[in-house]
C-alpha cells in the first residue's frame, strides 16, 4: 500500500495515545515515522474539541488545554472546519450511523488523501471512502 500523503487523527486515536492505552505504542511509532518521513499530521478542530471536552469532563479545563498543547507540540496541526469540509462531513453523516464529529475526521482524511488513524469501529462503514489505519 502506498505511503499516505498525510495522517489524520480522530479523537479515539488521540485519547488512546494520551491515555497510554494498548494502542499507544503503535500510535507513537506512527508519529515517529511521520516525523522521519516528513508526513504531515492533522486533526480537525471538531475532533480537537471532542478531545478537549472529554478531558475537561474527566479532569479539568486546564488539563484539557494542556492536552491540546501537547497535540500541537508533537506536530499535529489543527485544521479549521470550513464550508467544503463541513459539507463533506455532512455527506458522510447522511450515509450512515456515525457520529458527526467522526464525520469530520473522515472528511479531512478524504479531502487530504490521507490515512485516518482510529480504533473506532464506527468508521467501518466508510472504509470504501477513506483509507483507515486500524489501531
Amino acid at each position: 500500500m502506498p505511503k499516505p500523503r498525510a495522517l489524520v487523527f480522530d479523537s479515539w486515536a488521540i485519547m488512546a495515545y494520551l491515555g497510554d492505552e494498548p494502542s499507544a505504542e503503535k500510535i507513537a511509532d506512527l508519529i515517529a515515522d511521520a516525523h522521519d518521513d516528513g508526513t504531515p499530521m492533522k486533526m480537525s478542530v471538531v475532533n480537537a474539541g471532542e478531545v478537549w471536552y472529554i478531558i475537561a469532563r474527566r479532569t479539568s479545563p486546564a488539563e484539557a488545554d494542556r492536552a491540546l498543547r501537547l497535540i500541537e507540540e508533537i506536530g499535529i496541526a489543527f485544521v479549521d472546519a470550513d464550508l467544503p469540509l463541513t459539507k463533506l462531513a455532512a455527506s458522510f453523516k447522511v450515509k450512515g450511523n456515525i457520529s458527526y464529529a467522526d464525520c469530520y475526521a473522515a472528511a479531512l482524511a478524504k479531502r487530504e488523501k490521507a490515512a485516518l488513524l482510529t480504533g473506532d469501529r464506527e468508521f467501518e462503514q466508510l472504509r470504501k471512502d477513506v483509507r483507515i489505519i486500524w489501531l
